[in-house]
């Protein structure tokens, strides 16, 4: 089966040209009657030659297919950003300072916002004034309403 994102099957791209299953050879299909014993070696030839501009066409294809994935997929990330000085609660799986259950908590702190990284990470600080020893994601942090 050809591939989506490709538009050719695994076999063509390999071998040039599409591969002939004993399904075929039984029930007789509009290619089995089209066979031409006498060209089948010029058309193979063919085939090969054009291997390489079908194998570019599928890397273009299938490209084309990954931009499409990423451009649905970012569509729907939300990006978080907090500034210098925000209370933030803390991801407790990410941190495993508190000892986790079925029941545990889920978030911990408040914890402020003492440097915003250019990369997306934040260093904090506890409400006692200590810094946290670590950077800390986005993605592990969420904003604290007081």
């Amino acid at each position: 089966m050809p591939k989506r994102s490709t538009g050719e099957t695994p076999f063509s791209l390999v071998y040039g040209t599409e591969a002939v299953i004993p399904a075929e050879i039984r029930v007789p299909t509009q290619r089995i009657l089209a066979f031409d014993t006498e060209n089948n070696s010029s058309i193979l030839r063919e085939n090969l030659n054009l291997l390489e501009e079908r194998r570019i066409m599928a890397a273009i294809r299938q490209a084309d297919a990954k931009q499409k994935m990423a451009k649905y997929y970012n569509k729907r990330v939300r990006y978080v950003q907090f500034k210098e000085g925000d209370l933030v609660l803390r991801d407790n799986e990410a941190s495993r300072q508190e000892k986790q259950g079925k029941l545990g908590p889920r978030w911990e702190g408040p914890y402020k916002v003492v440097k915003a990284h250019p990369n997306g990470s934040y260093t904090l600080s506890a409400p006692s004034g200590e810094e946290i020893p670590r950077t800390w994601n986005a993605m592990s942090l969420k904003k604290f309403y007081a």
